[in-house]
């Protein structure tokens, strides 16, 4: 079976995460995949296969005779879904010989154009998979599982040399908690990849330090009637607050190595309101600035009115693996070698983001992360190419012969 084929079959059950709800998985719905892919593991021949308690699904492939010493790899995709957009009743639509030009959705008017993303010009002649306009797609990340469930298939049913082989899929990658009850040392694997990423041949070994950030404003509200004087609006406080912040530092106007800060989501009213942030940069001292900066605009705004009052939580999500990876960058020149094997031209760019891989990498599993072959995610115009992720299967098996002449 091919890569899109198990993807075709994943989309269709959702698994969208959620935060704040206290549980592992967050989301109830996880579990129905989970349970779908350990039959899978099961059928295809894979040993130790096992559903933890958090909803994590492990599997082995043991190695072939006379490569035992070889180091394990671990490969990790995650279940769930973004929070972002609806992923629920997912219908996968196939583009066959996509002609270059825009794309239009059958739902709701939507139409991915190529003058918004213009990537998708080198995907002509090839079958595009998309959702149909309603919802995301979900390639995020259960493409990653399709190709690393088709690797074990193929190695299987090749009887090619490998060494052991460590197969982990998660859940509440996209809420950040994917590793939150990830058992490292009894995953197995020295070494592994996070198959997260876009585009086939991207590999990525740097990320963001990510914090989040609330501020919680409370103020003074009475009858607007008589309110001079008196009346403090928390949203209006709120909105003082986002206008001290440098305005084009936000994720729309910023791209390589540059941070950002990111106001997701404001609730409330005069009485109360809430702002929720995301802190994003690259570099370490640059990450505590930024963090500094914003306590210091969160006091300045609290001197400006003393009778509301401002409080403000920050918490640190996880930090740039680069620094874990600079004794293992044979993961990143053998994944780069790999590549070039299956005729793909690697390119390697700073996550502007953060994957499991990141945690994990300061958890003692060194994991940098691979594409799977497709672009646009958390959104209805995500999209991933038939051909792609045939590219990235052949990649992961490059990985893993590159690894199977490795003794430890």
């Amino acid at each position: 079976m091919r890569a899109y084929e198990r993807l075709l079959n994943y989309v269709k059950v959702y698994t969208q995460s959620a935060e704040g709800t206290g549980k592992s998985p967050s989301t109830d719905c996880q579990w129905d995949l989970a349970r779908q892919l350990v039959e899978e593991l099961k059928t295809l021949g894979l040993q130790d296969v096992a559903l933890s308690e958090f909803g994590v699904v492990t599997a082995v492939l043991p190695a072939t005779a006379g490569c035992e010493a070889a180091p394990a790899l671990g490969f990790l995709a995650h279940m769930d879904t973004a929070p972002d957009f609806s992923g629920e009743h997912v219908t996968p639509v196939i583009h066959e010989n996509y002609d270059g030009g825009d794309i239009a959705l059958p739902r709701d008017g939507r139409v991915i154009r190529v003058a918004d993303f213009p990537g998708l010009t080198a995907w002509k002649g090839r079958t595009v998979i998309t959702a149909d306009g309603s919802t995301l797609l979900g390639a995020d990340d259960k493409a990653g599982i399709a190709e690393i469930m088709t690797l074990c298939e193929d190695l299987i049913a090749s009887g090619k040399p490998h060494g052991k082989v460590c197969v982990a899929f998660t859940p509440d990658e996209e809420i950040g908690e994917g590793p939150d009850h990830f058992d490292v040392p009894a995953f197995g694997a020295k070494y592994a990849y996070t198959v997260d990423g876009d585009r086939e041949g991207a590999i990525e070994y740097e990320n963001f330090n990510a914090a989040s950030a609330t501020v919680e404003i409370t103020g003074v509200s009475v009858h607007p009637g008589s309110a001079k004087g008196t009346m403090e609006n928390a949203l209006l406080i709120a909105m003082e607050l986002a206008g001290k912040l440098p305005p084009e530092e936000i994720p729309a106007r910023t791209e390589g190595y540059e941070g950002f800060f990111h106001l997701h989501e404001i609730e409330g009213g005069v009485a109360a309101a809430r702002m929720y942030y995301l802190i994003r940069e690259h570099d370490k001292d640059r990450f505590a600035k930024r963090k500094e900066l914003l306590e210091k605009v969160t006091a300045e705004v609290q001197a400006a009115h003393p009778t509301a009052q401002l409080h403000l939580t920050i918490k640190d999500s996880y930090y740039n693996m680069s620094s874990q990876l600079k004794e293992c960058m044979h993961l990143v020149e053998n994944a780069n070698k790999a590549a070039r094997m299956a005729g793909v031209e690697p390119v390697t760019n700073p996550i502007r983001g953060g994957t499991d891989g990141a945690r994990l990498s300061f958890m003692g599993l060194p994991c940098p992360n691979l594409g799977t072959g497709g672009c646009n995610f958390h959104g209805p115009y995500e999209c991933i190419s038939v051909e792609g992720m045939d590219a990235v299967v052949a990649i992961l098996r490059n990985i893993v012969a590159l690894y199977a002449d490795v003794r430890e």
